[in-house]
């Protein structure tokens, strides 16, 4: 029976303290540790603490104008992208730290890759789009063209269609890297992909339309018109503030809030408008759920809702009892999160976990929930509710569904095993 004692959602201010009380030392705090780590001594007990005089502080630091683009810390030189083990190394993938990232951005060093020909070095100065097919005014766009534009920002996550593809039939990630890596979220600006179309004319007959990309895959999907409509469909030229990095489609991509990853064409290069699917390559070969029976449904776009703790998570250590904060990330392609509720004994009991303001709608929201480790096995799980109602489900209820054979779309809830020694592991419960 899973050991825990959850801490009442009254009164936090005093249950917080209580607990702090219980379980700090004068100058230190329970802390979280990756696998296999021991614990530091903690500031107040060493010569780096106060009131002694740290050696950082008896010397000049490094100039000013050393580094003209910002670096991480070179104490966070773990916190990296993890590669994928692939036969090739031009389409692969790797997958982005969550278990190291704090409130719902994504920085854009660490957002998780997927390619299928390699990162294409396009000049923006040679960069042109085209837009044609059933139209009025077929037209070739300059990303000066599209920059002239108004502008939209907006803030969404997006999602590969084969995040968390290794747990159908067993705990396989070590990390939330590893199991949910296929996933960010950004702010994101560029021009309505509306605003686009507007200019060109859609013609009364298109129903659908195809992106292509500009990398030596020219990787192409076909998207329903009335997403491409929507008011957050992009045409994105910045990611968090910056130009696109060039694997994530610098200079121009596709942004469809919602939609699998697959669709969100990077390095876009063609768009062209159709009266029905094209039927490509990728979107009958790939990028279809499997069936029991062995068949495949395809055109199954949106990411529905699905969270994820990441704090305590695979790999990490409880160094004693006391104190935590279970923390985590939740989203749905559908809208906002409504409600995530948090169980620490293997999904037996569940408790309300607080949303972190604001939940913005397609985008990462961070739940948290206080909880007391009493040093004995429990089992954590979070479990997500959109706005349309929508619940995470078990795993089991898609196994029920799909087979463990299937690929895409795994957004079953997530079980975090915690042993009497403290460490956490994959498990499915």
């Amino acid at each position: 029976m899973p050991d825990d004692d959850r801490l009442p959602t009254q009164k936090p201010k005093v249950a917080r303290r209580r607990v702090l009380e219980a379980g700090l030392g004068i100058a230190g705090t329970t802390v979280l540790l990756p696998h296999g780590a021991k614990a530091s001594p903690v500031a107040g007990r060493g010569e780096a603490g106060p009131p002694g005089i740290p050696r950082w502080m008896q010397t000049l630091g490094t100039p000013v104008n050393a580094r003209p683009y910002g670096l991480p810390s070179p104490f966070q030189a773990g916190v990296v992208r993890l590669s994928q083990k692939s036969p090739t190394k031009f389409s692969s993938a790797s997958f982005t730290p969550l278990q190291d990232l704090h409130g719902t951005i994504t920085p854009n060093g660490l957002f998780y890759e997927r390619d299928h020909s390699g990162v294409p070095p396009i000049d923006p100065a040679e960069f042109r789009l085209l837009v044609d097919g059933m139209v009025e005014r077929p037209m070739v766009f300059r990303l000066a063209d599209l920059m002239r534009l108004p502008a939209v920002t907006a803030r969404h996550f997006l999602e590969c269609s084969g995040n968390t593809y290794m747990e159908w039939a067993a705990p396989v990630g070590k990390t939330v890297q590893e199991t949910h890596g296929l996933v960010r979220c950004a702010e994101w600006s560029g021009v309505a992909l509306k605003t686009v179309l507007d200019i060109v004319g859609v013609k009364d007959s298109a129903g659908w339309f195809v992106a292509e990309g500009g990398d030596a895959a020219a990787l192409d999907r076909s998207i329903p018109l009335a997403h491409g409509l929507r008011a957050g469909a992009l045409l994105a030229y910045a990611q968090n503030g910056e130009a696109l990095r060039p694997e994530q489609g610098f200079p121009l991509r596709l942004l469809l809030p919602g939609f699998e990853g697959n669709t969100n064409v990077k390095w876009l290069r063609h768009i062209e408008l159709r009266k029905s699917p094209a039927m490509t390559e990728q979107e009958m070969a790939y990028y279809t759920e499997l069936l029991p029976n062995g068949k495949a449904s395809a055109f199954n776009f949106m990411m529905q809702a699905k969270s994820v703790i990441t704090r305590p998570s695979g790999g990490q250590v409880l160094a004693e009892p006391g104190f935590y904060e279970i923390s985590g990330l939740a989203w749905s392609g559908n809208g906002r999160i409504a409600s995530v509720e948090v169980s620490t004994d293997g999904g037996r009991s569940w408790s309300a976990a607080t949303l972190q303001e604001p939940v913005q709608p397609v985008c990462f929201t961070r739940f948290r929930l206080p909880w007391r480790w009493t040093g004995g096995g429990a089992v954590l799980q979070s479990r997500a509710v959109d706005e349309t109602g929508y619940v995470q489900p078990a795993l089991k209820q898609l196994v029920a569904a799909r087979g463990v054979h299937s690929f895409y779309h795994n957004n079953a809830i997530q079980s975090w095993q915690i042993s009497a020694g403290g460490q956490v592991t994959n498990v499915h419960a």
